[in-house]
């Protein structure tokens, strides 16, 4: 295979940066535009809106495994152009989208992209970098835009939002888009896997697992007009459940399974994956209630919600800079559990929560302790998750890993929202037929604690996991025993979670 010379590899870095900029940036840039896409687009409730998150997530995680196996088996630079096309597409019906359904459907297509994009981006840099100290050089750079986008996007869809129009957190991809689109074909080659290790797609795999979840979702997300009771939804979560059977029994049949289930017999994969579906689907909250509660109680503008968000960000990658330099002396489980812990205690600030409170004491000091636990947590439990795999299944187990971040996230703000509005609902029906603006208000307050209670709850069964279901002997050396193993694991895994 034909090596690219040395000034046209830094350009196809620059451009896999790009790409996977915009793909984090995205990822957080809707949720400050939120308020402003449900006035005008006419999302009829929290549950409808939620869609707009969610069908991006669940179409990022179960695709995902699918992108990392196509790369190898078209090529790289294949999967790259495709994932990119399909992005910036979705992102120009996203920004001309005049209806709920329009939207939401363009979201699902952005996540499919980025499943494909995100896999192709790492995997050409690590094409691209063969020489050691340069790869590390190139996956801190991907590392550092990964977490610059997730900040960017913030601030971004504030100033859009408040300067222009939500329509251009979108639009704004498509110009990017385009760019990356054009360098690639001129840059970058289309590198793939050696012909002897080609491995064919598991398409009726991905489809199943991801079909099973989207319905499910969906179930859960209209469960409280419905009724939990309601044939409606006992049907729908009987389909679920038949195509996540279906995916089982798939995966157990296939040669080429899109996830091999017997990697799950190992305890650290096995526990590792369970505290991180269990901490997404807690933590996630975050990036919704907050935003929802900023707008419509405290009336905060978008850009002024974009601000109010940046410590989140700033502090999380900073206490995940502290735990990679700690990881080597205390150990994966010591770290996961003290970060989960952090994020169940900034959950449970937000039970207080007043109906007209101040950013900087009902707001900021949950935004500060959820985000330095979530910075905690993520070098331990993709360490835990990737620890005694062999060589030829490390990309196996980290893309299970990151799928389980993904969809954790989507069934987790699913369950939430319906549980927090369906308690909100059930306050202003007691209020008689024309509540107040007051009634509403704190209807909608005691709906979000009734969600931050739920989340903390989730996030205590992910500190039980954590805490009862790993053994230090499972990491070898013990913990302060001169063991570096863990800083090293973590500068491998952590720029793939990022993605």
């Amino acid at each position: 295979m034909t090596r690219p010379n040395d000034s046209k590899r830094w350009i196809i870095l620059a451009l896999t940066l790009i790409a996977q900029f915009m793909v984090t940036l995205d990822a957080t840039i809707v949720t400050v535009a939120l308020p402003s896409i449900q006035t005008d687009l006419g999302f009829a409730t929290q549950l409808d809106l939620q869609w707009v998150i969610n069908a991006y997530v669940l179409f990022f995680g179960g695709f995902l495994l699918l992108g990392g196996r196509a790369g190898d088996l078209f090529g790289r630079q294949r999967l790259f152009l495709s994932g990119l096309a399909l992005f910036t597409g979705a992102s120009l019906v996203n920004g001309l989208a005049n209806d709920t359904s329009m939207l939401v459907a363009g979201r699902g297509v952005q996540g499919f992209g980025a499943a494909l994009v995100s896999p192709a981006v790492l995997s050409i840099i690590i094409v691209t970098f063969p020489n050691t100290a340069e790869r590390v050089k190139a996956l801190g750079l991907f590392t550092a835009v990964t977490a610059g986008g997730s900040a960017a996007g913030m601030l971004f869809g504030g100033v859009l939002t408040d300067y222009a129009s939500w329509r251009w957190i979108f639009l704004v991809n498509i110009p990017i888009g385009l760019v990356g689109i054009v360098g690639a074909l001129r840059t970058i080659p289309n590198t793939r896997a050696a012909q002897g290790s080609l491995r064919h797609m598991d398409l009726p795999g991905a489809v199943s697992v991801t079909g099973g979840l989207t319905v499910l979702v969906y179930a859960i997300v209209n469960a409280q007009s419905w009724g939990w009771g309601s044939a409606r939804f006992i049907w729908l979560v009987a389909v679920a459940v038949a195509l996540l059977t279906a995916f089982v029994v798939i995966e157990l049949r296939t040669s080429h399974p899109l996830i091999r289930l017997g990697i799950f017999t190992k305890r650290t994969i096995s526990v590792g994956n369970a505290t991180m579906l269990t901490f997404s689907g807690g933590l996630f909250v975050m990036m919704f209630f907050p935003t929802l509660y900023l707008a419509a109680n405290l009336g905060y503008s978008p850009i002024k919600i974009g601000l109010a968000f940046l410590p989140w960000p700033v502090a999380m990658a900073a206490a995940g800079t502290l735990g990679q330099k700690l990881i080597g002396r205390t150990g994966p489980r010591l770290l996961l559990v003290t970060g989960l812990l952090f994020v169940a205690a900034g959950l449970l600030t937000y039970l207080r929560l007043p109906v007209h409170g101040a950013y900087a004491t009902d707001v900021l000091p949950g935004l500060l302790l959820t985000a330095i636990g979530a910075g905690l947590v993520f070098t331990p439990v993709f360490i835990v998750a990737t620890t005694g795999v062999a060589a030829e299944e490390s990309g196996l187990a980290s893309g299970v890993i990151n799928t389980s971040q993904q969809l954790g996230a989507a069934l987790g703000l699913a369950v939430i929202s319906t549980l927090a509005t369906s308690h909100t609902t059930h306050l202003l029906s007691g209020a008689g037929d024309r509540p107040t603006a007051a009634e509403r208000s704190s209807a909608l307050v005691e709906g979000f604690q009734r969600g931050f209670t739920v989340a903390a709850a989730i996030l205590a069964v992910s500190v039980l996991i954590a805490a009862f279901g790993l053994r230090k002997r499972d990491f070898g050396q013990e913990p302060g025993a001169g063991n570096t193993d863990g800083a090293e694991v973590a500068r491998e895994r952590v720029p793939s979670a990022a993605g």
